[in-house]
């Protein structure tokens, strides 16, 4: 029987990995066809479910509260550590600065129909900040109770968009092969950044405890359920359209309308709006948790109420700032996002378990020998490649 926290741990996985991005999957895989995005889908969920695992095999052997920063220092050394620290603080930043302006848009605009008066965007990127940045800095037991409550109401409401929508797939659309090829490269990296929960393991592992059993548990089941939703995400979205239609549609927008045109439903539009908030609003929550102890461990601040506070204005200030001053640096910065994950996800686990078994250690160790290792390094290998290649025309942009 789960308990109270192997199940917030699980929930905090899946919320972190279905974040807004999952609206951008029909999209990004409108050309594939049903069956060549199913391939890429599971293909990428068994490479992150591996490497979150290769994760707890590096963790079982550390401090129970130590974070990549700790990790990346003992086992890689200095430069291993610098390379870990970039990434991380990249990638994270990016995120949290992306999700503080579009969420604050978004939120600025509930609050003027609530109040009745323009609201500014920024307005409500400063009051969603603080809101997180004060959910976060209580900890990870108060992260996982509201994000228990979030993913609930998430998931009724894709159960009830996926209600509403069944009736109007067609069989014939999930048949379709892949209009180009090149598609197929380009969607890796969007698929790929869709699977993404790897920073917050480290807060995980320290909320749960070293036990290994139920961290694996966890991270499998964790997984899972982003893989499952996905699956009907992608059956629902491309069964409704041919792929010329999704491919017209170009922006999430674009696909709401279509698909409510289609269902002849205003419902479809709300569900996707509510679906879309709660999904920006469970990511942010996973990734700035993550962010946050990571800082928490690499400034040795303790967990009184004061330094919390600190590592909470080191967390959210700097996304904050660039999100209301310079928001377009962050949204470029996010084309290469894919390539950050991959280092975080892939590169440092593989280069930490390759280290550490040259040490014969003896504990949990990941399926796959050094096999395994050098599959899903080359698989990362190709995952940057596919994004360079997009940014440098070669292969077809997305979306």
């Amino acid at each position: 029987m789960l308990n109270n926290k192997t199940l917030g741990s699980m929930l905090i996985v899946a919320g972190t990995t279905i974040g807004a991005g999952m609206l951008a999957l029909p999209i990004a895989s409108a050309g594939l066809g049903f069956t060549t995005s199913l391939i890429l889908i599971i293909a990428t969920w068994l490479l992150m479910t591996y490497t979150a695992l290769l994760m707890l095999e590096v963790h079982q052997f550390a401090n129970q509260e130590a974070t990549l920063n700790t990790l990346a220092k003992q086992i890689l050394g200095i430069k291993g550590q610098y390379i870990a620290n970039f990434s991380m603080v990249f990638l994270f930043y990016a995120l949290c600065a992306a999700y503080i302006a579009g969420g604050g848009s978004q939120l600025g605009e509930k609050l003027s129909n609530l109040a009745g008066v323009k609201i500014a965007p920024q307005i409500g990127s400063v009051v969603l900040a603080v809101i997180v940045a004060t959910i976060v800095a209580l900890g990870t037991s108060t992260v996982d109770k509201l994000n228990r409550v979030l993913f609930t109401i998430k998931i009724i409401v894709l159960a009830s968009l996926f209600f509403v929508l069944t009736p109007y797939v067609h069989g014939q659309h999930l048949l379709n092969m892949p209009i180009e090829q090149g598609l197929i490269l380009s969607a890796i990296p969007v698929i790929f950044t869709s699977f993404g929960f790897h920073g917050s393991i480290p807060s995980i592992v320290k909320y749960v405890g070293l036990d290994i059993k139920t961290l694996r548990r966890v991270m499998i089941t964790g997984a899972a359920l982003p893989l499952t939703i996905y699956v009907f995400w992608q059956l629902l979205s491309q069964g409704i359209m041919a792929q010329e239609a999704l491919l017209q549609s170009e922006n999430l927008q674009g696909l709401v309308t279509s698909i409510s045109s289609i269902a002849q439903s205003s419902k479809v539009h709300t569900f996707v709006t509510i679906f879309a908030d709660l999904a920006l609003a469970t990511s942010f929550l996973g990734v700035s948790l993550g962010l946050f102890d990571f800082f928490a461990d690499a400034f040795k601040q303790n967990n009184n109420g004061m330094d919390r506070v600190k590592t909470a204005l080191i967390t959210f200030i700097p996304p904050l700032g660039f999100a209301l001053f310079y928001p377009q640096g962050f949204i470029m910065a996010l084309g290469y996002a894919a390539i950050a994950l991959v280092v975080l996800a892939v590169f440092l686990p593989v280069a930490m378990v390759w280290q550490q078994r040259k040490e014969n250690m003896s504990g949990y160790q990941v399926r796959g020998g050094n096999l395994g290792l050098a599959c899903a390094g080359l698989c990362g290998l190709l995952i940057i490649s596919a994004q360079c290649l997009q940014m440098f025309g070669v292969i077809p942009a997305l979306g």
